[in-house]
């Protein structure tokens, strides 16, 4: 398969990497990783040992191959403009997969791609970039993916297959929306705290403080994604973000990442995207807006 990942920080990078070994890739991503991938390969470290040669470039103008998928992994705020980026090299049987965090990514995406090419997913892989070239694989996850119907394509039977044999854990949803429902609702819980308070995972659970604000955290976006008719309950999504915590505990969240690295948070796309809808049916946002608040505080410190 013909394979291009747009967007090739860390996690863009690791499944790429295990990717290429089956499969034609291409990453597309920005120097000086992208700079160093070209002169030394990339090198993956951690739960997957992995140093491989692959064709990389700082823009899809740059892509000489036709791709069967084109797999976007840029943080939510570059969505719109990677999704221009990448039309000139979508031909008709290309797949578009979106593996990102958030809740406004679909909508985006949708605004600029035919729905048709369009597959969604999630993945809970750790991985951190370490040093150009370099990243490491912080913890194993899953993957899920699913079209946007619910149909099991062939298609996307066929993306199952070609993830499952790189060693991606990868399974199909039948609700794949309700998939990123809960996945943006233990973000809410985890991401923010943690990079407030400049702490591993783990340490949410440790404390007890931490612990509590978390359930409530998870409860408030829970009522909002009801109020949206997601299926979901409190009870459950508490003991699913829990289960996260406890398999994450000595990964760094990708929001605090980007607080140390000075960069923009995702904040916006996954718990003020909640603060926006929770408003519209009039639910109570405030722990969202709290969180919001302060992440954007020390965001704009920096």
């Amino acid at each position: 398969m013909n394979i291009v990942i747009v967007g090739a920080g860390a996690i863009g990078s690791l499944h790429g990497g295990l990717l290429a070994k089956k499969n034609k890739v291409v990453l597309v991503g920005r120097a000086p990783h992208i700079t160093a991938i070209q002169k030394k390969g990339l090198t993956v470290k951690g739960k997957t040992r992995l140093s491989i040669k692959i064709p990389s470039v700082e823009s899809t103008k740059d892509i000489s191959i036709i791709p069967d998928l084109i797999l976007l992994t840029v943080k939510t705020y570059d969505t719109e403009t990677a999704s221009k980026q990448i039309l000139p090299i979508i031909h008709n049987q290309t797949m578009v997969l979106f593996l990102q965090n958030g809740l406004d990514n679909l909508e985006k995406i949708e605004q600029i791609i035919e729905k048709k090419h369009i597959i969604a997913g999630i993945s809970t892989q750790g991985a951190i970039i370490s040093k150009p070239g370099e990243i490491i694989h912080t913890g194993k996850g899953k993957t899920i993916l699913g079209e946007l119907d619910g149909h099991r394509s062939k298609r996307l039977k066929t993306l199952v297959c070609t993830f499952t044999e790189a060693g991606i854990e990868t399974q199909i949803s039948d609700d794949i929306v309700k998939e990123i429902w809960i996945k943006a609702i233990i973000n809410s819980s985890i991401n923010p705290l943690t990079a407030f308070f400049g702490c591993k995972n783990g340490y949410l659970l440790e404390n007890l403080l931490l612990e509590k604000i978390v359930e409530l955290v998870c409860t408030e976006s829970t009522l909002i994604a009801s109020s949206e008719r997601i299926p979901v309950s409190s009870l459950k999504t508490i003991k699913k973000t829990k289960e996260v915590i406890r398999d994450t505990a000595q990964n760094y969240s990708s929001m605090l990442q980007s607080i140390q690295q000075g960069k923009k948070t995702e904040i916006d796309s996954i718990n003020g995207k909640l603060i926006r809808i929770g408003t519209n049916h009039k639910i109570d946002t405030s722990l969202n807006r709290i969180l919001t608040e302060l992440i954007t505080s020390i965001s704009s410190s920096k």
